[in-house]
């Protein structure tokens, strides 16, 4: 029997979901655009007034990270793109960027391109 070879998590491609819409403001920073679909999100909607489409606004490193998650580049060279721009800012910049991806994964924003 082969032994599964562990993965790197600086080798994962991160990937924008495609049902994910999302700009860039005037500032500069992306707001996401998360559509509240589902019946529990329709009962909310009518009994709670919840809104049909969610904002969230990324703050500067996370707009800087949203537009380059193409599913081509891995964690690291996304890493190496936020320590060119951000500097000694960005860090603890692996960490930082893990703890980043760990969240937009919980909430179903990306997808890990597999190739």
């Amino acid at each position: 029997m082969k032994a599964k070879k562990s993965e790197n998590y600086l080798e994962r491609k991160p990937l924008r979901k495609e049902s994910i819409g999302w700009k860039t403001e005037e500032n500069g920073f992306v707001t996401l655009e998360i559509e509240n679909k589902g019946v529990f999100n329709r009962i909310a909607q009518k009994l709670f007034k919840k809104p049909k489409i969610s904002y969230v606004h990324l703050d500067e490193m996370g707009s800087f990270v949203w537009p380059i998650m193409d599913g081509q580049k891995d964690i690291t060279e996304i890493g190496k793109a936020v320590d060119g721009h951000f500097g000694e800012k960005a860090h603890p910049l692996y960490e930082r960027l893990a703890k980043y991806f760990q969240i937009l994964d919980s909430y179903g924003f990306i997808e890990w391109n597999n190739e």
